[in-house]
């Protein structure tokens, strides 16, 4: 039998949603405000969804200190207080909180120590989330 385990975890960090492919016009009707040249930031909050059999021994599908020290390398430490814009991740990507949740779930796919990957969910605000599974 499967179980879940989940976890939140904040970040702050800004972006611009623009692409090169749309003219200037295109964007501003595409993005609106989202597309201010200096950007804006939002306060996300990271939520990474854990499932596999419970181990016997610990009665947990993953170390939650282990699952931290994962989400902390390669997402907190990597996006927390950045400019989305100038990630490698997003070089060819518009930095929308969709290809966000996208990369996180990427980047810690195979990055866990336990557990497989059911689900990553990122808030953008109070009203918008977004959520990446997997296949």
């Amino acid at each position: 039998m499967r179980a879940c385990f989940g976890r939140r975890y904040m970040i702050s960090a800004s972006h611009r949603l623009h692409t090169e492919a749309l003219s200037a016009q295109e964007n501003q009707a595409t993005y609106g405000k989202c597309d201010n040249p200096h950007g804006h930031g939002h306060n996300y909050v990271v939520e990474v969804v854990v499932a596999g059999a419970v181990d016997p021994e610990t009665g947990m599908v993953i170390n939650m200190v282990e699952l931290d020290t994962v989400v902390r390398s390669h997402v907190i430490e990597r996006f927390d207080h950045a400019n989305l814009n100038l990630d490698p991740l997003f070089v060819n990507r518009v930095p929308t909180t969709e290809n966000l949740s996208r990369a996180v779930f990427a980047l810690l796919k195979d990055a866990l120590p336990a557990g497989e990957l059911e689900r990553v969910r990122v808030e953008e605000t109070e009203n918008n989330f977004f959520e990446c599974e997997g296949e």
